[in-house]
């Protein structure tokens, strides 16, 4: 069964016929919400939206392990997240699809492993390469279906938040190699690796990072959520034909 995790701009998906909702309970505390079980081209997914369904929970009290633990325990296989981002790479423009391919993770503080406790074995997990192929594969199969252009590869930069980032740290996650800029991103895909969930994103481009083109100034926040209205259509007919191409 495929989860999908919606963030920014995807806190529900109307495309889903629900089946039910279930209140997940794990070891780790309290999801962002109820999972959500659905049929998303005839095949069964579980939804959930990672800043909670009324879009109320900060990037940096996300409670990324129940997430991931929850999703596992109710069967999922596979994770596709989406999450919005600025763009730092000239391509990277607002209302662009992007499947990163590395990640740079400048989060501090998050509770970013379940290897933490004194009486388990410390389990080191193979990070080289941190977006499943297979997965990422799925994407662009299911985008070419859909005729639904995507950029394929980018590095993204996990930064702490709420906060939008300054035109200097910009400058410094570029010089880094960044070319796309979040909060979200981890400890996600690191505790999906964890659970051997194989986990790939859909970063839509909301737009320009700090510095940069229109937002050299300032971030026109009034811009925004029109970016992202148009561009999660795109990403509502992606996500369908990934399932269509499963069944």
């Amino acid at each position: 069964m495929l989860a999908i995790i919606g963030g920014s701009g995807l806190t529900q998906l109307s495309t889903l016929e629900v089946l039910r909702r279930e209140v997940a309970r794990t070891p780790y505390g309290e999801p962002s919400g109820a999972l959500t079980f659905g049929r998303l081209a005839g095949r069964e997914v579980v939804f959930l939206a990672r800043h909670g369904y009324g879009h109320t929970i900060p990037p940096h009290r996300v409670n990324y392990r129940a997430n991931i633990w929850a999703l596992k325990n109710a069967g999922a296989d596979s994770i596709v997240s989406v999450a919005s981002v600025g763009g730092i790479r000239r391509d990277c423009v607002p209302g662009a699809l992007v499947v990163p391919d590395q990640i740079l993770d400048y989060t501090w503080g998050r509770a970013h492993t379940f290897s933490d406790r004194i009486d388990t074995l410390v389990r080191h997990i193979d990070f080289t390469i941190p977006y499943d192929e297979g997965v990422r594969c799925r994407i662009f199969r299911a985008a070419r279906e859909a005729g639904v252009e995507m950029i394929d590869g980018a590095v993204y930069a996990a930064t702490q938040g709420p906060r939008l980032e300054t035109a200097a740290e910009i400058d410094r996650f570029e010089r880094d190699g960044a070319d796309l800029v979040g909060m979200t991103g981890m400890p996600e895909a690191a505790l999906a690796r964890e659970l051997e969930l194989p986990y790939a994103a859909i970063n839509v481009v909301s737009n320009y990072a700090a510095g940069r083109e229109t937002s050299a100034q300032n971030v026109h926040f009034e811009c925004i959520e029109q970016v992202l209205q148009e561009a999660m259509l795109r990403v509502r007919n992606v996500l369908a034909h990934i399932c269509a191409d499963c069944k």
